[in-house]
Formats: structure tokens, sequence, C-alpha cells
């Protein structure tokens, strides 16, 4: 499975030449919004930086390869009432199970980690403000226990909300010898792919 950044928190999953667009965005601070075609299309919660369909085009008649399972959450610690509910996401495929967490707010009770199950990759915001911050992260992604991590919803430079903390503040918890710069902004995905928190490169 081929796991492609497009910034902030949209990815494209690709399988089998399938290929599933996750919350695409519009108006991110120095993106430009997401244009794009894909399979199907999938949104974490309906705000402008994570529900923006209006310019992605979905091709049509190809059968979905990847089993998707949905588990309600929150954007927000205080049972969805600051900021309403959000979706985490796990798509499995080739063997392998990817967790997208949306704008997570809160840290995950036994049953919701229960629900997700065991994953390969999980995609986990780290930016803080909107959703849980750097340490917040560190324990959802152990709790999860992915082998690979992949930080998202975070600043770089004058990319990203002025809100939001830079990846360093979560890549600074890890090992640094766990911690893998990617020249690119895609990463293929298998069974075999070694533990790492793995921070892909904007695209160009």
């Amino acid at each position: 499975m081929t796991i492609t950044w497009l910034g902030h928190s949209c990815f494209m999953l690709e399988s089998g030449g399938f290929r599933v667009l996750l919350d695409p965005y519009h108006e991110v601070q120095g993106l430009p919004d997401i244009e794009t075609e894909a399979d199907a299309v999938y949104c974490s919660h309906d705000h402008f930086d994570h529900g923006y369909t209006e310019n992605v085009r979905l091709t049509t008649g190809r059968e979905n390869p990847f089993a998707v399972r949905e588990v309600q959450t929150f954007h927000d610690d205080k049972g969805g009432t600051l900021r309403g509910k959000n979706i985490i996401r796990t798509f499995t495929a080739e063997g392998v199970t990817v967790a997208h967490l949306g704008d997570l707010g809160h840290q995950l009770s036994e049953e919701q980690l229960a629900a997700i199950g065991r994953c390969d990759a999980v995609l986990i915001p780290v930016g803080g403000f909107y959703t849980i911050d750097a340490a917040g992260a560190k324990a959802v992604a152990d709790a999860i226990s992915a082998a690979v991590v992949i930080p998202m919803h975070y600043r770089k430079g004058a990319v990203g909300f002025d809100v939001l903390g830079a990846v360093e503040d979560f890549t600074a918890l890890y090992p640094q010898e766990q911690v893998k710069q990617y020249p690119s902004n895609a990463l293929t995905l298998t069974k075999d792919t070694p533990r790492q928190v793995a921070v892909l490169s904007l695209p160009q």
C-alpha cells in the first residue's frame, strides 16, 4: 500500500490502482487547495480544512479493495461540546492496516482502542490547539502501538496554521534513531516496514 501525504491531514492511500483520498482541505496557510482525482473520499469531520470535496473528481466502476472501519471520537476533550465529533477510520488492504485519526482531541478509551484494533501505521495529529498536542499524540501512538507513526496537522515554517506546534515537538519525544526523514511525500507500507516515526516531506 502506498501512503502519500498531500499536506495538513490529507493523504492518498493507493492499492491496486484504487486511490482513497482522506481529509481534503482548503484555506490552509502556505498550501494550495486540494484539487485531485480519487476513487473514494473520506472525511473525518466537516470542517473546511478536512472536508473540502468540491475540487475532488471521483472516478467510478472500480471495486474498492480497502476494508474500512469507523470509530466515533471527539474533536476535543469535552465530549465534542467545543468542536464536535471526529471519525477515526482504519483502511486495510494487502494485509496491512492504516488508521487515520482525523482531528482527534482526546486520549482513547479501552473500548475505542479495541475497536481500532491492530494497525501497521497510524496517521496522527501532533500540532495541538485544535487537537491533541505532541505529548498527547505520543501517548495515543503508544496505545495503538502501530509500527509506523506518521505525524500530520502541524506547522512547518510558513506552512500550516500559526497556532499549531512544529513536528519537531513530536519527534523529539522519540529516540532519534527511530525518526526517519523522507525526501519525498510518499511511503510504501508492507508487513515488513520497520518500526519508525516517518516524517514525510511536503508535496512539491
